[in-house]
This record gives C-alpha cells, structure tokens and sequence, in this order.
C-alpha cells in the first residue's frame, strides 16, 4: 500500500475508535451548520443584486482579470466538413499561456457563441477534450471518447453546438488536460489548493478567472455575436456555467447549467461528497458562503435566461435540497421575465444524454434566434 495512503487510513481509524472523545466537536459542528443562515441571502429588493455581485465578485474572482492582452495565437487547425477546428493558446489569469480548442462553423458571422466548461470527474489527464474532440492528440482523444460514451451518449457537444451555428471554445481548468501533469490524482488536489492559498489564491478562485478571461477571449473573436454569447456545462461545469454568468452580466446573455445546483445545506450532511475536501476545493471560495448560498448566487442570473436540468436519480446531490435549492432560484424570475427560467428533469441521473442535449439546442436557439 502506498505510505501516504496507509498513513491516512490509519488516522481515519484511529478517529472512529476515539469518536466518544470527539462529540463536543461534532456537536459543535451541527450547531454551526443548524444555525447557517448567508448575510445576503436572496431578497426582492431592488439593490440585493447589486451588493451580491460586487460581494461574489470579489470573493469568487480570486485574483479575477486584469485586462491584460490574450494575444491568442493559433496553433493547429483541421477543417472538419461544416465547421473549422483550432486549437489556440491565449494568456490567462496570471500570465501564463493556456491552451484552447475551438469550433466556428464556415457560414459567415457573426455567430452567436458558448463557452462550454468541464465537467470535475477525478478524471484530470482530459479536460476540454471532454467536449471538443481534440486535433493531433490520439491519447487524450481515445480517453475522452470514453468519457464522451459515459455521459454524453457519444456526442461530443462542442460539436454538436457548431453545427447549430454556434462558434464554441473551451479550456482546461487548472489541474486538468494539459495544465495537469501525468500523475495527478484524487488525492493530490488538497495540497494543490492548500499550496495555491500559501500564495494568497485560491484554487477556485483561479479556475472562476481563467474562466472569465475565456469567456472575453471569445466574444473579442472576429466572427462572434458578443451580445449572443452563452455559458455551458455539466457537473463542475455547470457550476462553473451559472457561476460566470452570475457575475458578468454584460457579457453572458443565456445560460445552461445541468445537473449542479443544490443547496449548501444539501451537500453538508454526513457523508457528502463536498466535506471530504479534495475535489470540493476547486468549487470552494473561501468566505463566500458566509455571504450567499449556491441558489443565491445563480440568482444573479436573473432576469437573464437560465437552463437547469437536474435528476431525481442524481446521487450527487440530495433530491430534497435540489429542489429545495430551485425553490429559492424561482423567486427571482418573476412577472414578464418568469419564463426565461427553465427547468428540465431528466431520468438518467448524473449525465447529460442525447435527449437533453436536443432540449438544449432548441432552448439556445430560441434565446439567440435573431442578433440583438
């Protein structure tokens, strides 16, 4: 067995024999966790969404953008039929070049635009290859079409937006594709967030603002609509997707985000994924759920249209708090503008299958039917 493994394993049993020791603790937890109420939970008034943006942006946006040039650069690109394939590279949050693959179809533009963002998965050696089928790389093209298989029915869906008449561009997150490295695993994230916040960052935080970076690289693009410009993901990616958009309201016009959206006191019950550290750290922004939970947040969406799907069969997040959690989300949405909240239910769980991708389509279609 791995020592550092082994070494884990022996404190998680050590702490179940001594658990009558820890009940004060635990109890002290509950306590926090019953009495957990955000300074800026959602309310009707008309300066809540000012103060909540101004708030996440500068908890979330960690350290966010600084207007520095992209200078992209194309790399490589593979005429595919209908549509051009490149792989790019522009510079991101701390000045480091970051590889991109992107998709414009042939039409003339201007077109309207998604920036589709990828899911967590613990599978880190493919990150945008898990939606844009890359050029020149077999490795990562054979893993990701396994992955593809799994939770996508076999369809790439940065394909399947081009040939809606979507350009489309996706990155690697921090720790994932090509800004990974060859042995990362599960087990390695909480030093990557504990280092990164030695630094005075946060791992989330980077990921938000290379996203935000992304999503300005791509309405600067010659043939994009900016005021058609959509977000798009799954799992991690749709927290990514509402996340965004929630906090550049004059840059993202729709969005669709499936299944991420509970509530925080959906995913603190005991044995959540999210209080096992690790994984949850690049969804963490250290001091922001003492100001909003995850409703409160995606609500800055609104009136903007918004796409959810979720899964009763989702074992990732508890049925209750979901909908709990969509609950909370609707009271933003009222009068003419009700309906530019939408949400679909799906019956397979923790995926994003062919049917549901066909409802995306046509909803992004209906949100970008004529330039604006």
């Amino acid at each position: 067995m791995n020592p550092a493994v082994s070494r884990r394993l022996w404190a998680v049993l050590a702490l179940g024999a001594a658990a009558p020791s820890w009940a004060g603790l635990d109890d002290e937890v509950r306590a926090q966790q019953a009495a957990y109420r955000p300074r800026l939970a959602w309310q009707p008034t008309p300066g809540w969404a000012d103060e909540a943006r101004a708030v996440a942006r500068r908890l979330v946006l960690q350290p966010g953008d600084d207007g520095t040039p992209f200078h992209p650069d194309t790399l490589a690109t593979e005429d595919r039929g209908d549509h051009w394939a490149e792989r790019l590279q522009f510079t991101a949050t701390l000045g480091q070049r970051v590889g991109a693959l992107h998709l414009r179809p042939k039409a003339p533009g201007p077109h309207p635009a998604v920036l589709l963002l990828h899911d967590h998965g613990a599978r880190f050696d493919i990150g945008k290859e898990k939606l844009i089928r890359p050029i020149g790389d077999p490795a990562r093209e054979t893993a990701a079409r396994a992955w593809v298989q799994r939770y996508f029915d076999g369809v790439w869906l940065g394909e399947r937006l081009v040939r809606a008449g979507h350009a489309v561009l996706a990155i690697d997150a921090l720790g994932w594709g090509e800004r990974a490295r060859p042995d990362f695993a599960r087990d390695d994230q909480q030093a990557l967030a504990a280092h990164l916040q030695q630094l005075g960052l946060s791992w989330a935080g980077l990921i938000a603002s290379d996203d935000l970076r992304a999503l300005r690289c791509l309405r600067a693009q010659a043939h994009v609509d900016p005021q058609r410009v959509a977000t798009m993901g799954f799992s991690m990616g749709a927290l990514r997707a509402w996340q965004l958009a929630a906090l550049a309201p004059e840059e993202v016009q729709a969005c669709v985000a499936a299944h991420w959206m509970c509530t925080r006191e959906g995913l603190l019950r005991p044995g959540g994924h999210t209080l096992q550290g690790q994984s949850a750290y690049a969804m963490l922004h250290p001091g922001l759920a003492a100001e909003l939970d995850h409703p409160d947040v995606a609500a800055l969406i609104a009136p903007r249209p918004l796409l959810l799907f979720a899964s009763p069969t989702d074992r990732l997040f508890p049925w209750d708090a979901v909908q709990d959690g969509l609950r909370q989300l609707s009271r933003a949405w009222s009068g003419p503008k009700a309906a530019n909240l939408s949400v679909r239910i799906t019956p397979d769980g923790h995926r994003l299958g062919e049917g549901a991708q066909r409802q995306a389509l046509a909803w992004l279609a209906a949100c970008f039917q004529a330039p604006a």
